[in-house]
């Protein structure tokens, strides 16, 4: 059986005030758009498909955008966390980065739910500091989703590897579930365009479909229970060609044999009977 996890780093505004340090009218309005037009294309097209899904929320997206959000949650989706305002956590001393995981833990709750209780994890750029993974065990989450060191299988990340230029020495495996990502499986490097530094961007939506369908049949035809994972991002997938070349990616998954839907959550706990 192959899984499909079709995730979502609803970024919005956060990822143009903290990770590019635009806060301008113009990109402004490309979080906003993410917000406005590509969440509901997005839930849209999820409730058609009745496809289960999982959302990576920065606080600073919960609050500033809260009925939108509410309304992800409403309509059955998993809402994980993405940072406090899409800031990297890998220069952050412990502490610091302890801190502003729990307060964007209150922060969604304040907008979710008091009785939100996040199981994953996704790190702002998939960067991650030494003591992340720790971190994460002792506040008690079940996954992250923000490593490579596999492409469609889970597996336990480790804490306290010790790296230099004579060798790479791996630290103790955790209880934590690792969700793996990869940068052929985001839709930013593929489609998103800046000028400064320079992403070039805008590739064909045909073109981005033939890779990524060809992604889904290895895993499903060579990895017994693989899990697909992709991520994209409203600002960028919401376009309309985009959101069709999405809703076709489906379509053909859909129309494989043993081959189902689920919220990265849902697949972790099946993962964790198995590993």
């Amino acid at each position: 059986m192959t899984t499909v996890c079709l995730t979502f780093d609803f970024d919005a505004v956060s990822i143009w005030v903290s990770t590019f340090k635009l806060t301008g009218p113009t990109p402004v309005s490309r979080g906003e758009y993410g917000a406005r037009i590509g969440v509901p294309r997005i839930l849209e097209l999820l409730t058609r498909k009745r496809i289960p899904a999982t959302f990576f929320i920065p606080a600073h997206t919960a609050v500033s955008f809260p009925d939108v959000v509410r309304r992800i949650r409403e309509q059955g989706h998993e809402i994980a966390v993405h940072g406090y305002c899409h800031e990297s956590p890998a220069a952050l001393p412990r502490d610091e980065e302890t801190n502003l995981l729990r307060r964007s833990v209150t922060k969604l709750q304040s907008v979710v739910g008091s009785d939100f209780k996040p199981a994953g994890y996704r790190s702002p750029s998939w960067n991650l500091s030494n003591n992340s993974i720790a971190i994460l065990v002792e506040l008690g989450f079940s996954y992250d989703s923000s490593l490579m060191a596999d492409d469609f299988k889970p597996y336990r990340p480790r804490h306290g590897d010790q790296i230099d230029e004579e060798r790479f020495v791996p630290g103790a495996t955790t209880r934590l579930l690792e969700m793996p990502v990869a940068w052929e499986l985001d839709d930013f490097p593929y489609f998103h365009w800046q000028g400064n530094p320079l992403r070039p961007g805008l590739r064909s939506t045909d073109e981005v479909f033939a890779l990524w369908r060809a992604e889904f049949d290895y895993c499903h035809r060579h990895v017994p229970d693989g899990v697909f994972n992709l991520t994209t991002h409203p600002q960028v997938i919401g376009r309309g060609p985009r959101m069709l070349m999405l809703e076709r990616l489906v379509e053909h998954m859909q129309s494989q044999e043993h081959v189902h839907f689920s919220t990265l959550a849902d697949a972790a706990r099946s993962w964790d009977r198995l590993i």
